[in-house]
C-alpha cells in the first residue's frame, strides 16, 4: 500500500498567487540594490534563477503543491505565456532574425540528433552497468522520454501509447524528465549571465545576434514615451484578445485535424498548445509589420517580459528537489544522456563558432520544450524569447516521428 501524500500547507491558488507575486517583487527589489552583499551576491547568481528555484523550493518542502495547482496549467502556460509571445513577437525585427542565419538551424538539427543517439549511448552503457535497472519495458519509458526531449508532453504521451508503456515505468521516467529537464534549465539560465564572457572565450562569432539586439534596442528608444492608460488598455486587448482567439480556432482545429488526420496526431498537432501557440507567434509577427509596432515604445515588450517572469515562477513551482534521489539509477540514466547530448552539441558549437545563444536556445527546445525555451532565451535578451518559441513548437512536429524511430532501436538493442 502506498503511503497517502501529505496535503501541501497552502491550497487556495489565489494564496499561491500571491506567494509568487511576493517572490518575483523580493529578487528584483534585492537585485536593484546598488551596493552591498546583495549587489555581490547577484553579481554572481541571475534574478531569473531565483524566481525559478525559490518556488521549486517551496513545493519541495510542501508548502506549495505546484502539481496540481491550476496556476500553471491552464493559467500561466495557456493563458500568460501566449499573451506573452504576442507582446514579445510585435516588437520583433524579422528580417534582422533572418539574419541569424543557418547556424541557429544547424544547431537544432544537431540537438535533435543529439538527443536521438544519446539515447542509444545511455540504454547501452546503462544496460553494461546495471543490467537489472534496464529491464523490462525501460526502453519503452526511454522512447516516451525522448518524445518530450525532442518534443513536448504530447509527443511523451503518443509515445506511451504507441509502445504500450506500463503506466509505473512511464511514471518513472516522467520524474526523470522533470528533475534533469529543470536543473539543465536551471543550468542554462546561469550560463546566460555569462554569456559575453563565455562567447568572448570560445571566440565565437556573434555579430548578427548583436546586430539584432542593438537594433531592438535603438528602435525601442526611438519610439519610447510615457504611457497612458488608452497605450495599456490597448495592450491587454492585443495580448488577451489573441489568446482568446487563438484558444477559440484551436479548441475547434485541432480535434478536427486529429480526426481527419491520424498522422498529425501522432506528430503531436492535435494538441491545442501547439496551435495556440503558433497563432499567438503568428499574429505577433504580422503586427511586427505594422504601426502597432510602436506599442514597444510604451512598454509592450516590458510587460510581456513580466508575464513570462510569472510563468517562471509557476514552472519553478512544479519541481520537487527531493524526487530527484527516488529513483537514482533511472536519474543516473537521464543525466547519462542529458551529457552526451550537451557533449556532442557543444562540440559542434564550437565546430561552426556559434554564440552560447544558439547552444542554449536549441538544447532547450527540445529538453523543456515550447513553454519554457522562450524563458531562456528571454534570458539572453527579451526579444529574443519568440526564437525560443518557434524553434520549441517546430519540436512538437518532429518528435513523434523521431522518437518513434529512436524507440525502434531501443526496442532492438533490448531484444523485446
Amino acid at each position: 500500500m502506498e503511503p497517502i501524500a501529505k496535503a501541501p500547507l497552502i491550497q487556495n491558488d489565489i494564496v499561491v498567487l500571491g506567494i509568487l507575486a511576493a517572490v518575483l517583487g523580493g529578487v528584483f527589489w534585492a537585485s536593484s540594490r546598488q551596493s552591498g552583499f546583495l549587489r555581490r551576491f547577484f553579481d554572481l547568481v541571475p534574478p531569473l534563477l531565483l524566481c525559478y528555484f525559490i518556488p521549486g523550493i517551496l513545493n519541495s518542502l510542501g508548502v506549495i503543491d505546484g502539481v496540481h495547482s491550476q496556476l500553471y496549467n491552464p493559467v500561466a502556460s495557456r493563458v500568460l505565456l501566449p499573451a506573452s509571445l504576442v507582446l514579445l513577437t510585435l516588437t520583433v525585427d524579422i528580417p534582422a532574425i533572418l539574419k541569424l542565419g543557418p547556424k541557429l538551424l544547424l544547431m537544432y538539427v544537431a540537438t535533435s540528433a543529439s538527443v536521438m543517439l544519446g539515447g542509444v549511448f545511455a540504454f547501452v552503457t546503462m544496460k553494461a552497468l546495471f543490467p537489472a535497472t534496464m529491464g523490462g519495458d525501460t526502453w519503452g519509458g526511454m522512447a516516451a522520454l525522448a518524445g518530450s526531449w525532442i518534443g513536448g508532453g504530447a509527443n511523451m504521451v503518443a509515445m506511451k501509447e504507441i509502445f504500450h508503456v506500463n503506466a509505473v515505468t512511464f511514471g518513472q521516467f516522467a520524474v526523470v524528465d522533470a528533475a534533469v529537464a529543470y536543473v539543465w534549465m536551471a543550468i542554462l539560465l546561469l550560463l546566460a549571465q555569462r554569456a559575453k564572457e563565455i562567447d568572448t572565450a570560445q571566440k565565437a562569432d556573434t555579430a548578427a545576434l548583436d546586430d539584432l539586439k542593438q537594433r531592438l534596442s535603438d528602435y525601442r528608444s526611438k519610439h519610447e514615451r510615457p504611457a497612458t492608460l488608452t497605450d495599456l488598455v490597448m495592450i491587454f486587448g492585443l495580448a488577451f484578445g489573441t489568446v482568446g482567439l487563438a484558444h477559440w480556432v484551436a479548441g475547434e482545429f485541432s480535434p478536427w485535424i486529429a480526426q481527419q488526420a491520424p498522422w498529425a496526431k501522432r506528430a503531436g498537432l492535435g494538441e491545442p498548445l501547439v496551435w495556440i501557440i503558433a497563432i499567438c507567434t503568428t499574429v505577433g509577427l504580422s503586427l511586427s509589420f505594422t504601426r502597432m509596432r510602436r506599442l514597444d515604445g510604451v512598454g509592450a515588450s516590458t510587460i510581456g517580459t513580466l508575464l513570462l517572469y510569472i510563468l517562471i515562477a509557476c514552472i519553478g513551482m512544479q519541481m520537487d528537489i527531493g524526487a530527484v534521489f527516488d529513483k537514482p539509477a533511472l536519474l543516473l540514466l537521464g543525466v547519462v544522456w542529458l551529457g552526451f547530448h550537451i557533449i556532442i552539441l557543444w562540440l559542434v558549437g564550437r565546430l561552426i563558432r556559434a554564440p552560447l545563444f544558439y547552444f542554449a536556445v536549441g538544447s532547450q527546445s527540445h529538453i523543456g520544450g515550447p513553454a519554457s525555451a522562450p524563458v531562456v532565451a528571454s534570458a539572453f535578451h527579451p526579444a529574443l524569447a519568440p526564437v525560443g518559441a518557434l524553434l520549441g513548437t517546430l519540436g512538437y512536429a518532429t518528435g513523434t516521428v523521431l522518437a518513434y524511430i529512436l524507440g525502434l532501436a531501443l526496442k532492438a538493442l533490448a531484444g523485446a
